[in-house]
């Protein structure tokens, strides 16, 4: 944005108030009046309190004979008369007890209060007076608690449900108001500048932000800009990030809810709240509504909703849909909602003139990685070693919030470790653990079932090391991560958006190496290839039934579609054509199996060194494992040769497992991870 643009901004935004009062943009107003109220009900409770200690002072009370003998004794100085009572002060005798009262109160029925007991009082020699009892007063103090009882529901219900009565639907007129958020550009810090790896969906918002900048450039041509625009895509993709941006770029308001806050417990609240929510918006435009996950009141009308035309869901969708055909091209208000399940939307919510452009926000690719790890990386102190590019080829798949996630985590890693900086090493261990889990290196396992893991994770490593169609190796480690008791990592050259037969089957090979080196080495199998065995068929099945890999069944699709609001449809084939897809993949694991077993006992010497070394050193890397293929030796010290020389051990201090294993320990059977 340039600065005549940010100058006419602000002019623009003199000239109009940014928010509608009702909308809570600027509540000090109705804060005074309702910190006023509470501040003249309290003084009030204290000026009352205060008059009436200063109208009745603390004495004692004590009988009727007690005060008989004062008088007789004279010892009183001040007497003071009222209807019922007797107000007196006593003299300073010598000799009196300690808890002789000098003030004190006496209780009397008003019929002895006659002329000769009044003269034989004022023959006693003290001081005498009367006062008439104020009828105010009295009264006050019976009523005392009653007022401060109604004066308190008043304050604190009778107020508020007053509050509530002016908007429509009477004293519960509140819950029809709309929940939203009104934010600008001076409340929030994100911009675009912090978005990245969607560049597609950034230039399709900045249509909208320039839009409500200088309606007349769109408008010279006839062009009328959409009034709705749907993020979509896998959570942590950045939908709610981007809509945060777009408050940061635009100079205008912009009203942000979540779906589930229109859905209340009393019927009819939620359209409510989307009449209010849309009046607002178009009484401040030009505007932009944000929509968070708009599936919640956004699903497809029909059998999820009961068959009911009253559900309150599909009151407040039908709202909406009406609130969206009423906009005009001069209301410039704009919808933008996000969500993760445009399969369950209504599609009268997403037809052209509704929601009639669709944003993808889909997950980056390794160039968007890179700069989204660039962007978390900013406030980080990084070492000079550290390869961002690297950590971007390392995590396919990863939305923005895992990449934020592993910035983070290896923030906190180094922090843990008292380094200066974070390192690359702290980059691996907190994509890993991001991924896969905490690493569990106090975890103390039997040595069968080291080995085991040792041989089988070497069969992985040897095979994806050799295969060139493959993901390349990235580091294989025998330290039990999550539920796995060990992991082979790969490191993907680049993203794949298709699958060559050529891939499929070099993974297949790799996932099932585990299973055959622990056949190899160890002669018996385990239950840790569990998760191979899942992968390997389903990778098998999908190139027989989806993706036409067979040459018996064909260029036909055999698979079973599932639907978003049904079950999956009845399979469309015979039995006879089921038994030759079962036959077919079948055929292609067991010729996928005998290759592998083909390669492992041709470098049967490899895996051997990759399997003791992994037993030493627990984790070895892509160039380590080559250099053992190659029949090389690796000079480095053990886990424990270091573990021995920073702590000596002491009595009762457990080994670490290397190669020579402690052997109370218990694996626990895990599914071994997937090879890449």
């Amino acid at each position: 944005m340039s600065d005549n643009d940010g100058q006419q901004s602000d002019k623009k935004s003199d000239n109009k108030p940014s928010v509608s009062p009702r909308s809570g943009g600027d509540p000090s107003p109705k804060m005074s009046r309702g910190v006023m109220s509470w501040l003249v009900f309290v003084g009030l409770a204290i000026m009352l309190v205060v008059v009436l200690n200063q109208s009745m002072e603390a004495r004692e009370e004590i009988t009727l004979d007690q005060f008989y003998t004062y008088v007789d004794n004279g010892s009183l100085e001040e007497i003071i008369l009222h209807d019922r009572m007797i107000l007196g002060t006593r003299k300073e005798v010598q000799g009196d007890p300690v808890d002789t009262p000098q003030k004190f109160k006496v209780m009397i029925p008003g019929t002895i209060l006659d002329k000769e007991f009044v003269d034989w009082l004022r023959a006693s020699g003290a001081k005498l007076t009367k006062e008439q009892d104020s009828m105010f007063v009295a009264i006050l103090l019976s009523m005392l608690p009653w007022l401060l009882i109604f004066a308190f529901l008043y304050f604190v219900v009778f107020r508020q449900l007053r509050g509530a009565g002016g908007g429509p639907g009477g004293m519960f007129g509140n819950f029809g108001r709309s929940r939203h958020r009104v934010l600008s550009k001076e409340h929030t810090s994100v911009t675009f500048s912090d978005v990245a790896g969607i560049a597609e969906a950034k230039d399709e918002v900045r249509e909208l932000i320039e839009f409500l900048k200088n309606p007349k450039k769109f408008q010279r041509l006839g062009g009328r800009i959409p009034r709705g625009v749907l993020l979509i895509g896998l959570p942590g993709c950045g939908k709610t990030l981007l809509a945060k941006a777009i408050a940061g770029e635009a100079d205008v308001p912009f009203f942000s809810i979540s779906g589930s806050d229109f859905v209340e417990m009393f019927v009819g609240v939620g359209a409510s709240r989307v009449r209010d929510l849309f009046k607002q918006a178009k009484e401040n435009s030009p505007c932009i509504i944000f929509l968070d996950e708009i599936d919640a009141v956004g699903r497809r009308r029909g059998g999820n909703f009961g068959g009911g035309g009253h559900d309150e869901r599909e009151q407040t969708l039908n709202a909406i849909l009406v609130e969206m055909d009423g906009f005009e091209t001069s209301d410039q208000v704009i919808v933008v909602a996000a969500t993760n399940r445009v399969d369950v939307l209504d599609p009268a919510l997403i037809r052209p003139g509704r929601f009639d452009r669709q944003v993808n926000v889909s997950l980056p690719d390794v160039q968007g990685r890179y700069e989204i790890l660039k962007v978390h990386a900013r406030k980080i102190k990084m070492g000079p070693t550290v390869d961002l590019r690297q950590v971007a080829r390392g995590t396919p798949t990863f939305s923005g919030a895992d990449l934020a996630a592993i910035i983070n985590e290896a923030a906190l890693i180094a922090t843990m470790t008292d380094k200066e900086y974070v390192e690359q090493e702290d980059l691996d261990e907190a994509r890993d653990k991001v991924r896969w889990g905490r690493a569990q290196k106090s975890r103390v396992v039997d040595e069968r079932d080291q080995v085991t893991v040792a041989y089988h994770e070497a069969g992985h490593a040897l095979v994806q090391a050799l295969e060139k169609h493959s993901d390349p190796l990235h580091k294989v480690s025998i330290i039990p991560r999550g539920p796995m008791g060990g992991a082979t990592f790969s490191l993907p050259d680049r993203d794949r958006m298709v699958y060559s037969e050529a891939f499929l089957t070099a993974t297949l090979r790799v996932t099932l190496g585990g299973r055959i080196a622990e056949e190899v080495y160890c002669h018996e199998i385990s239950s840790g290839a569990s998760s191979d065995i899942k992968q390997a068929t389903e990778i098998a099945r999908n190139m027989v039934t989806q993706w036409g890999m067979n040459e018996e069944l064909g260029f036909v699709f055999y698979g079973e579609e599932q639907g978003a609001w049904t079950d999956a449809t009845p399979r469309q084939y015979s039995e006879e054509t089921a038994a030759k897809i079962d036959v077919a993949v079948k055929k292609i694991v067991d010729d996928a199996y005998r290759q592998t077993r083909k390669i492992i006992d041709e470098y049967r010497d490899a895996g051997e060194a990759i399997a003791k070394a992994l037993l030493k050193y627990e984790t070895l890397s892509a160039d380590e494992v080559n250099m053992l293929i190659r029949g090389e030796t690796l000079n480095k010290p053990s886990v424990t040769d270091l573990l021995d020389d920073a702590t000596p051990p002491t009595v009762g201090q457990a080994r670490p497992v290397s190669a020579d294993p402690d052997p109370e320990v218990d694996l626990g059977g895990g599914p071994m991870p997937q090879p890449s």
